[in-house]
């Protein structure tokens, strides 16, 4: 089962793959979902100690998906996703039946071969061998995980798998259409800039969301001589920001996505997003406090936060391709504030263990962001902070004692503009 090759099946849009999750000596419970390199449990429960592991590989709508859309043919698109599922089971049950004989022809072969057995007789036993163990095999495949196919033909989404998801539609924001914009960014207080010089005229919504004039969207507007249009908020998640309303210093921040629906003429949308949705701040502030990072507890609570996480992200890819103008999209991963030397953060409670634990935590986050960008066809981006973190001569990081520790300085949002930049021309073909 470990080495049997899951199946990809297309449905509603989505490929995914289909195999077995490892086996656990329960006789009912949940399967297994993979999104974005997180292991989501399913919903549903399965009976028998072998169950499903489903792996989403691609989220783009195909051109069977937009046909039956467009005829209304609803009913036929659900019936096809369990369908699919169901049939992927069953090639991956006989892809683990041939595997199994392969394994065992090869001990026969090598066994008959030293006892030198004639040409008819080893024939006779390798083909007796392959199809007790292959029958066998079947058979113990099916008893294991005999409801497993009548499950999987009652899933109609990936919703019936997880759970519906909260977020509702992005409602599209009462206005005239923004002509002359370029580039939209949406994120939190990494794309908003905060801490650092303030905008030269700002509204009272980029107060409350802390926009500077030295974010690297303005730094991009600068050096292309575009319009870009900043509607990153410091705070922001995907559900408190992106997609729904924020309250941010009093004001009300409208989803930002529907905000970018104005910008009708945009060619390029870039995203900052993932850190407040999993507490970042408060996982740092705990680790500085706590005798250690690795806790059960911080670990149980940052995973539960990253797979929340990662379903509330592909409803946004999902958003993000649906866009009309069909824009090139950036998914910007985040930088690594501490860097290779971290000994001026010991008098704040870091050690350098602790700092490790941090590290892994905001690669897995990263892991995420880019594993879902590339699954939606999107480009991520990697800023460069090597050799300029917190306790570097030209650190590209706000200290501590800054107005917002841990954000970019003004060279930090530099670097990030710069990263953008470079992707750009890929992200535009």
């Amino acid at each position: 089962m470990r080495i049997s090759p899951l199946q990809p099946v297309s449905a509603a849009g989505q490929t995914v793959r289909v195999g077995a999750a490892p086996l656990e000596w329960s006789l009912s419970g949940p399967g297994q979902l993979d999104l974005f390199g997180q292991r989501i449990p399913t919903r549903q429960h399965f009976d028998g100690p072998i169950k499903p592991r489903l792996e989403l590989t691609r989220i783009n709508e195909d051109a069977e998906v937009a046909r039956l859309l467009r005829s209304g043919d609803h009913e036929r698109l659900t019936l096809e996703v369990g369908r699919k599922l169901a049939t992927g089971w069953f090639r991956y049950g006989a892809w683990e039946t041939a595997v199994a004989a392969g394994l065992i022809l090869l001990p026969l072969a090598a066994w008959t071969g030293l006892r030198r057995m004639p040409p008819r007789r080893t024939v006779i036993v390798l083909a007796a061998g392959v199809a007790l163990v292959t029958a066998v095999n079947a058979v113990g495949f099916y008893l294991l995980a005999s409801d497993t196919p009548r499950a999987l033909r009652n899933v109609r989404s990936l919703q019936d798998l997880v759970g519906d998801s909260p977020l509702s539609s992005v409602p599209r924001t009462e206005g005239p259409p923004l002509s002359g914009v370029r580039a939209v960014v949406l994120g939190d207080s990494t794309a908003a800039g905060t801490g650092n010089r303030p905008l030269p005229r700002p509204t009272d919504l980029d107060r409350a969301c802390r926009r500077s004039a030295d974010s690297y969207p303005q730094v991009l507007a600068r050096t292309n001589d575009w319009y870009v249009l900043n509607l990153a908020c410091s705070g922001a998640t995907i559900r408190d920001g992106l997609l729904g309303v924020q309250i941010a210093g009093g004001q009300v921040a409208p989803p930002q996505l529907a905000q970018a629906l104005r910008a009708t003429e945009a060619s390029v949308v870039m995203v900052s997003v993932g850190a407040n949705d999993v507490r970042w701040s408060d996982l740092v502030k705990l680790c500085a406090a706590a005798p250690s990072c690795a806790d059960r507890a911080s670990t149980a609570f940052f995973q539960n936060r990253l797979a929340r996480f990662a379903l509330d992200y592909r409803k946004l890819l999902q958003d993000l391709a649906a866009l009309p103008n069909r824009p090139a999209v950036l998914v910007n991963e985040y930088y690594d504030p501490f860097g290779a030397d971290v000994a001026c953060l010991r008098e704040e409670g870091l050690t350098e263990q602790k700092v490790q634990v941090l590290r892994s935590r905001l690669t897995a986050l990263n892991s995420v962001l880019r594993q879902g960008a590339e699954t939606a066809g999107f480009t991520p981006v990697k800023p460069e902070f090597a050799g300029h973190g917190l306790c570097s001569d030209q650190s590209y990081v706000q200290g501590p004692t800054g107005r917002a520790p841990l954000h970019p300085t003004a060279a930090g949002a530099l670097a990030i503009a710069l990263a953008d930049q470079q992707a750009l021309p890929a992200a535009a073909r």
